[in-house]
Formats: structure tokens, C-alpha cells, sequence
């Protein structure tokens, strides 16, 4: 399939479930307070573009090309991450919720989760390597089967990671953050 090329424009405070955006390839693009809310964006591509204050909770993707882009202040409920095209699949995340979203099987290393609330999460069978989330609200993110090798949970909060199930070479902890490897012993910690 041929698809338009759209480079360099910015979109603003557009619906595009009522007036849907074309199928193309959109690089370097801008999308500000744009709502995408169930809407079908299977077979785009999106590269090096920036999302701010969007809404694609429920948006299907599937064989979506989402590569270098970076989503900010956005509402991200419900989406299936593993839909998308897995090639070049990269992203940052800086004050979204992600809430009910699943990464599952995707190789996602060195993805950066700044501020995030990803309660219900699922990262299962999911590549997470030299992944940061800094100060993530993490409340019944699953993680199973998951590398977490050199990931940074520093600053994450109300995670649980069962260690015999989850790779986690190298990956960093404070102090606080202890109780979340712990969970699965059902011991007490204080």
C-alpha cells in the first residue's frame, strides 16, 4: 500500500473520530489536544512525531509504525501496544496515563516512562531493558516473564515484580521500593 507522506505540519484541537485523519505517514509532525478516542489508526506510520495533551484511549493500531515519538500529557487508556508494526517500536512517555494498556511480547528497551500512571499494566513476555520509570505510579502493573535488565525503578512506586518470574539483572531499586520485590514471599516488611 502506497501511503501519503505528511511532514512538518502541526494539528490542533481536531476530533478525528468525527473527522478522521488520513491513512499516511506522518514524520516530524505535531499534534496538540487532539482526540483520537476509539478511533482506527491501523497502518499508519508515525515517526519522530510529538503528541501533547492527545486522547487515544481505545484507539486500535494495529500494524501501526509508532517510531521515535513522543507522547506528552496524554490519556492512553486501553491501547495494545503489541498490535503495532514491532519494527523500530519506540517511544517516551512524559505525564500520561496508560492506564489498561498492554505491552505484551513487544521489545520496548530503553523506553523512558517520566511521571506516568500505568495502574494495570500489562508488560508480560515484554523486553523492558535499560527502561526507566521515573517517579511511575505502577498499582497492578503485571510483569511476568518480563526483562527488566538494567531498568530503573528508582523512583517507581506500588509495583510488584516477583523475582523468580522476571529478569532483573542489574536493575536499580531504592530502598523503599524493596516491599515491591517482595510481595510474592507474603512476608511483611517495615
Amino acid at each position: 500500500m502506497d501511503l501519503s507522506y505528511i511532514q512538518r505540519q502541526d494539528f490542533e484541537k481536531i476530533n478525528f473520530v468525527e473527522n478522521p485523519l488520513q491513512i499516511a505517514e506522518y514524520e516530524d509532525c505535531k499534534f496538540l489536544q487532539c482526540d483520537w478516542s476509539s478511533a482506527d489508526l491501523s497502518n499508519f506510520r508515525f515517526i519522530n512525531c510529538e503528541f501533547v495533551q492527545c486522547n487515544w484511549s481505545n484507539a486500535k493500531i494495529r500494524q501501526t509504525v509508532i517510531d521515535n515519538v513522543k507522547f506528552k500529557e496524554c490519556k492512553l487508556w486501553g491501547l495494545h501496544f503489541n498490535d503495532c508494526e514491532p519494527f523500530a517500536l519506540s517511544f517516551y512517555f512524559d505525564k500520561c496515563s496508560l492506564n489498561y494498556t498492554t505491552f505484551f511480547k513487544t521489545v520496548i528497551k530503553k523506553t523512558t516512562f517520566c511521571n506516568c500512571q500505568l495502574h494495570e499494566v500489562d508488560f508480560s513476555a515484554c523486553n523492558l531493558s535499560q527502561a526507566v520509570f521515573e517517579n511511575c505510579d505502577l498499582h497492578k502493573a503485571v510483569f511476568d516473564q518480563t526483562i527488566l535488565d538494567k531498568a530503573d525503578f528508582t523512583t517507581a512506586y506500588n509495583f510488584s515484580i516477583n523475582p523468580n518470574q522476571n529478569s532483573l539483572k542489574k536493575a536499580k531499586f531504592s530502598l523503599e521500593g524493596l516491599k515491591g520485590l517482595l510481595d510474592s514471599y507474603d512476608i511483611i516488611v517495615k
